[in-house]
Order: structure tokens, then C-alpha cells, then sequence
């Protein structure tokens, strides 16, 4: 069965809370999930998600990964993206993650994903160690429920 949704973990576990979506992913292969959901750990691949968003055509994408929005620690939010134009400069950068780096090098690729949803995370440390900061850490359980939820909206 060809996946309708790709839950794509982002970031870079040697820089703290960056690796925020790798464990959300991580935690996500112990979910039962439809047989429709293809859960994949980008890390810093972001050549990789490009193409795989460009060729695959899935209906929904889920990103997960740590995002400065302003807010408090380890505070979860879902943000949807506006698939409509690249505001990213043209770039190849296959290590960027940011998801308008990502989002432009698939159009640069020829093709715009459907629907494309973030599932963020307030970092609280960005510094080279290993290992989620205590407030990012208590916040994975809350993006592995909302991740789910919203596949479970997807599909019903």
C-alpha cells in the first residue's frame, strides 16, 4: 500500500533539543499505526525529504522538529505550512532542514506537496551535546499524541 501520510523526523541529535524530532520518531515506531503512515527519521537529510516529498505525492506531511517560536520550553504546537510559494531564497543546501529550505528545494525538483504540517517544539538548548533538555524531553510524549491525532483526523 503506497503511504498517504510521511511523518518526517527532523534535526541534529549532537545539538540538545534539536533532536527533538528524531525522538518523536524514535517513540513512534512503538505506536500502532495504519498501514497508509511511512515514519522516517530525516535527521539533517534534507536533500533526501525533498525528494522523497517531490516523488512520492503523499496527501499529508507531518514534520517534526524543534522550532524558536518565541514561546515557553518545551511548549508543542501544530503550524501549517503554506505549500502555495517559496519564500527561500533557490539554494541547495542538502543539509538544511528548515521546512521553506526544504519546501523550495521541492519545487526546485518540480513538484509542491499537498498538505504539509509542523509539529513543532520550543527548544531550550541548541548547543553541541547529546540529549534533550528536561522541558523538551516531558514535550516528546505530548508530539507523539498529537502526531497520532492527527493521522487519526487524516483518516477519518
Amino acid at each position: 500500500m503506497t503511504a498517504r501520510v510521511l511523518v518526517a523526523g527532523i534535526g541534529n541529535v549532537f545539538l540538545g533539543d534539536d533532536g527533538f524530532g528524531v525522538e518523536v520518531v524514535r517513540r513512534l515506531s512503538d505506536v500502532e499505526l495504519p498501514p497508509w503512515v511511512r515514519v522516517v527519521d530525516y535527521g539533517v537529510r534534507g536533500m533526501h525529504l525533498a525528494y522523497d516529498l517531490a516523488a512520492a505525492g503523499h496527501e499529508l506531511t507531518i514534520m517534526v522538529d524543534a522550532t524558536m517560536r518565541g514561546d515557553e520550553a518545551g511548549t508543542v504546537y501544530v503550524v501549517e505550512l503554506d505549500t502555495s510559494a517559496s519564500t527561500a531564497k533557490p539554494c541547495l543546501d542538502a543539509h538544511g532542514m528548515q521546512p521553506d529550505v526544504v519546501l523550495n528545494l521541492v519545487g526546485l525538483l518540480g513538484n509542491k506537496p499537498r498538505r504539509v504540517l509542523l509539529v513543532g517544539c520550543e527548544p531550550s538548548v541548541l548547543d553541541h551535546r547529546m540529549g534533550l533538555s528536561p522541558e523538551v524531553e516531558r514535550a516528546v510524549d505530548t508530539a507523539v499524541g498529537a502526531v497520532a491525532g492527527l493521522i487519526a483526523d487524516h483518516g477519518g
